[in-house]
């Protein structure tokens, strides 16, 4: 049985990685920072067991991808329920100062996922298939849609910014 690695070590090792991943999944830092730091919890407090794990670091990025779904699924019944808090007004973001981020956050869920894992995490078609219960083509079909998507949004603000 191999040496279960010091919390510590696992933790400064692979949190910025699934805070980048899971910032460009939510679209706000703070957000990702709370999901990232509830998915370390819970590993902490079951790390005995957690650091025997064939991959520990798939294991936070579940618990913190979860925890990102449901509170978007929270925050969605909110909405639904109390649309007359948001004012109808509310203006748009700023097409000159469209980054990665914002790009991003014009995708489905399901495409942001599938490109922030590939990109991001680095996994292959067939890990992103199996983190999120999907076949192969699925996930190589959202991977091309959100490419295609985020290819037309970036190139749309080089031509607005190469015209001001």
């Amino acid at each position: 049985m191999a040496v279960a690695p010091d919390f510590a070590e696992f933790y400064s090792a692979t949190y910025p990685r699934l805070l980048t991943q899971l910032y460009a999944f939510v679209g706000d830092r703070a957000e990702a920072q709370d999901l990232v730091q509830e998915a370390f919890t819970r590993a902490f407090a079951q790390w005995t067991a957690v650091s025997r794990f064939d991959d520990p670091v798939g294991w936070v990025r579940r618990v913190a991808w979860n925890l990102a779904i449901s509170r978007w699924r929270r925050a969605k019944r909110l909405l639904h329920v109390r649309r007359d808090l948001i004012a109808d007004d509310v203006p748009g973001p700023d097409g000159l100062s469209l980054d990665l981020v914002r790009a991003l956050r014009q995708l489905t869920p399901p495409l942001r996922q599938a490109v922030v894992l590939h990109y991001l995490a680095d996994l292959s078609v067939q890990e992103i298939a199996a983190f999120v219960g999907a076949p192969d083509g699925t996930v190589k079909a959202r991977l091309h849609r959100a490419r295609s998507t985020l290819s037309h949004l970036l190139s749309v603000d080089e031509e607005r910014v190469s015209h001001d």
